[in-house]
């Protein structure tokens, strides 16, 4: 269930269980090598901590979406390469190049990197970004031969690196689907486009999580991983156990009130819940100023070794939980300051049941924890702790 904290509320980021996830993911992708994304503050978990422990675990890159993001993981002393991709017309490229990022370029980006290279008199590190059908960023087809042209133009300039190529899937998560092949394809074309051009292509990279669990063919010189390395699932049929990985996340608190109310006690606004009988409630200070999805009423909280659902609406900064009987409140049994978990951790709720409540996403659920909730980094397993609260 987790260490104790001094913290009112905490999400604790099992290091040692990010660096089995990158350990296994090396194996699951051999040969190819491992980018770890930490984009979004690393999903929620942590962009700097998780950046180090993911190298030291193995990985061989680092990406984010933003070039502010790397800047940061180069002023904390991040010398691994990071990829940068999603930029716009405020993006420092200036600072992306003298901090030696690597840049996604997808096309009106390369004279922007350029004039920037050329004002440092240092060459810049691009991945050229094919859009093989995910209608995102990335070059269309029909320009990416104007594209290579230019770069290879630019190239010979001294003014730019071309290092790799890469594009990203659709539908990965869904191997049945036949998208993903003509996604292959077109990205195997638009490579040997490149090469034709001239461009040395150092790494191809096109899988993401669940690419490099079900897709072989896809995993090319790199892979890229973000959710895998938080130990969660892309996939609907398969949780994180079933994948060999461990989730990095449990997010929790305490009880901070109980009371004893009558059958027919509304709670919360709008009173979209009352009491069915005699009952104990208790509340939770958490709510969607913590990044607690509104939506997910219903959702388990894990308190004295019991789930309880999350009843009435969720406030910005509490909700409340249904104990399901009286007698509780000054008995020996009170959950008043008892731990309490909303996801994470053995035998605690998934991350996918608050998912599922909220109507999303895992992905979004950890990424969503706001910084009002204290990040708690543990470097060994995690001790159980009794009813009450003790270690």
């Amino acid at each position: 269930m987790g260490r104790v904290t001094s913290s009112e509320r905490a999400a604790e980021i099992n290091l040692d269980a990010l660096r089995h996830n990158i350990r296994h993911l090396r194996d699951v992708a051999h040969p190819a090598r491992v980018m770890a994304v930490v984009k979004a503050n690393a999903y929620g978990h942590g962009a700097i901590p998780v950046a180090r422990a993911a190298l030291e675990a193995g990985a061989a890159w680092l990406g984010v979406a933003h070039v502010s993001e790397g800047v940061e993981l180069r002023r904390a002393g991040v010398e691994a390469p990071i990829l940068a991709w999603l930029h716009t017309a405020a993006t420092d490229f200036t600072a992306g190049v003298e901090h030696g990022l690597d840049l996604g370029i997808s096309g009106w980006e390369l004279e922007r990197v350029v004039a920037a290279a050329r004002e440092l008199e240092r060459p810049a590190i691009v991945h050229l970004k094919i859009d093989t059908g995910l209608g995102r960023n990335g070059c269309p087809p029909d320009q990416w031969d104007a594209l290579l042209s230019r770069a290879v133009e630019y190239q010979e300039e001294g003014l730019i690196r071309v290092v790799g190529i890469f594009s990203h899937l659709a539908v990965a998560d869904e191997p049945a689907r036949t998208e993903t092949d003509l996604q292959v394809q077109a990205f195997r074309e638009a490579v040997a486009a490149a090469e034709n051009a001239g461009i040395d292509v150092e790494v191809r990279h096109l899988a993401n999580t669940p690419a490099t669990f079900s897709r072989p063919d896809c995993h090319f010189d790199l892979v890229r991983v973000g959710l895998g390395i938080y130990g969660l699932s892309p996939f609907s049929d398969q949780g994180s156990a079933d994948l060999g990985l461990q989730p990095v996340m449990t997010f929790s608190t305490t009880v901070s009130n109980c009371k004893e109310v009558p059958a027919g006690q509304g709670v919360s606004y709008g009173y979209a819940y009352r009491t069915q009988k005699p009952t104990t409630l208790g509340l939770i200070p958490v709510g969607y100023g913590d990044g607690v999805p509104r939506i997910a009423t219903g959702a388990p909280v894990l308190v004295g070794g019991r789930m309880y659902p999350v009843v009435g609406r969720i406030a910005m900064d509490q909700l409340v939980i249904d104990f399901g009987t009286t007698g509780l409140v000054g008995s020996a049994d009170s959950p008043l300051g008892k731990r309490a978990v909303l996801f994470g951790g053995a035998d605690s709720p998934a991350v996918e049941d608050w998912a599922a409540a909220a109507q999303t996403i895992n992905y979004e659920v950890v990424t969503r924890i706001s910084d009002r909730v204290e990040r708690v980094y543990l470097e060994e397993p995690r001790k159980e702790m009794t009813d009450d609260g003790a270690a």
